[in-house]
């Protein structure tokens, strides 16, 4: 058998029998490391002493190639996923956190009056001669899904400055730097009594109870409710668990679904009464009459145990659903979603996709890197799923008539994410509340226009409650 010895030369490979040059990365060997082996195949193997082998074959190149795309596989928006931590270490320095059934939930606080006024001064507002008159009510701030309190981040100090009162926001369980459970069906917060029904905590009841503790924390008897995308439905939940704890709602960009009001059909008296007239004066009129009302009756009843069926069937399929969203299926369908389409969603929201800097991406991927974030946005879409049923909750729509504190609702005219006419049609459905559009904005207006979004706050504020305009919303007292 005869072999041919490559020899290093001029950091390329040559072949006594036949020189040639091979453009291959150099690769140095060190000769007390290195000895020759005889493979099966006839080939012959250089190994070091760390035991790399470099045959013909090509697969030294095959190795850190799939090395690469393994590292670029567990990266998730550029997360790398094997390096996951605890969210307390990704807190920034004003960052809080506090207890509640179990949880810590992460939260910032800004007060008007331990904060530096240069820092809460703003040119926009600066011309407003009731930003110093302090209102009796805090805010607290309600982000929406996906989101966490860095989305407020543009505003919070500025409506701390034009309210002149304390401003929270916090991260829903699921999102931002609030911790996780491993097993959020049966969480039982340590010390809690065991026969107690345990409380998922991505439960829209869980958020609902977070915010009156919140309300609480701030040592307040009411708050006002600042709710964006998918908040403003816990702010709206917690009006109907607490309506004496909600002084007044702003709602933007409200992921509500608004009913839909029909015209009112107004029928004359006269026409009535001459239509009964004929019925009794004509007894084929009169028959056709009852057979038609018989046959309304029989289609109701029909449509009520088509729509009994109909909700049967949907309560199953969103039981089969849920289960689904449990299993690790869901988690590896979560984290492909994410990471391929989680940065444009991002962009997806705004207007102006040039506002969206590194810093914004950021502050909405941070998370990612917070252990079990992935379980627990699992789990948060499916307990919404398996609430979501009518007879666990009545459905909101209906109830949108009997809110009676202030609303203020706030829109982008380009919001691609629930369109400007879901809040029109959602301002009509809420009695006395007030509806702003945005122009050249999308689903962030706190974020995008952050400056004119402040100042429709405020002189909201100025109407409901320091009375500087006369409007037909009544203020909380």
């Amino acid at each position: 058998m005869i072999m041919s010895i490559p020899v290093a030369y001029n950091n390329h490979l040559a072949f006594p029998d036949r020189p040639v040059k091979l453009n291959l990365p150099a690769v140095e060997l060190k000769t007390p490391a290195l000895h020759c082996e005889l493979v099966r195949n006839g080939r012959l193997s250089l190994k070091t002493a760390a035991s790399s082998s470099f045959t013909g074959s090509g697969a030294e190149y095959s190795e850190p190639l799939s090395t690469t795309q393994k590292k670029k596989a567990r990266k998730i928006a550029g997360i790398d996923q094997d390096e996951l931590v605890d969210p307390k270490l990704l807190a920034d320095p004003d960052s809080c956190f506090c207890e509640f059934k179990g949880l810590q939930l992460h939260h910032k606080i800004c007060d008007p009056e331990t904060e530096p006024q240069d820092s809460l001064h703003d040119e926009t507002i600066s011309n407003s001669s009731h930003q110093t008159e302090k209102l009796k009510f805090p805010l607290i701030l309600l982000h929406g899904f996906g989101a966490s309190l860095f989305s407020w981040n543009a505003v919070m100090k500025r409506l701390a400055n034009v309210s002149g009162s304390k401003v929270l926001s916090f991260d829903r369980p699921a999102f931002g730097l609030t911790t996780r459970v491993d097993n959020p069906s049966n969480h039982a917060p340590a010390g809690s009594i065991q026969d107690t029904k345990p409380l998922n905590p991505y439960s829209m009841a869980f958020s609902v109870l977070a915010t009156l503790y919140f309300i609480d924390f701030l040592a307040a008897e009411k708050a006002i409710l600042v709710g964006h995308s998918a908040g403003c439905l816990v702010a709206a939940q917690t009006y109907f668990q607490a309506p004496e704890r909600v002084a007044a709602m702003i709602l933007v960009a409200p992921a509500i679904v608004a009913p839909f009001i029909p015209p009112k059909k107004v029928k004359a008296n006269n026409q009535e009464d001459e239509s009964n007239a004929d019925n009794i004066k004509n007894p084929f009129l009169s028959l056709l009459s009852i057979v038609s009302k018989f046959s309304r009756y029989i289609a109701r009843v029909l449509m009520s145990l088509l729509t009994g069926m109909v909700n049967m069937v949907n309560s199953l399929y969103k039981k089969a659903l849920s289960a689904f969203f449990r299993s690790s299926v869901a988690v590896m369908l979560v984290r492909m979603v994410i990471g391929k389409f989680g940065i444009s969603a991002v962009k997806n929201a705004w207007y102006d996709t040039s506002k969206v800097t590194d810093n914004v991406l950021e502050a909405y991927t941070r998370p990612l890197r917070a252990k079990g974030w992935d379980r627990a946005l699992v789990e948060f879409t499916a307990e919404m799923l398996a609430s979501a049923s009518p007879e666990s909750n009545p459905p909101l729509p209906e109830s949108l008539s009997e809110i009676s504190c202030p609303v203020l609702i706030i829109t982008g005219d380009s919001d691609r994410l629930v369109p400007s006419w879901n809040a029109v049609r959602l301002s009509q459905a809420i009695p006395g509340s007030h509806l702003e559009v945005i122009k050249k904005c999308g689903h962030l207006p706190h974020e995008e226009t952050p400056e004119e979004f402040v100042t429709i706050v405020d002189n909201f504020l100025n109407r409901v409650f320091r009375r500087v305009e006369s409007q037909p919303l009544q203020a909380a007292t």
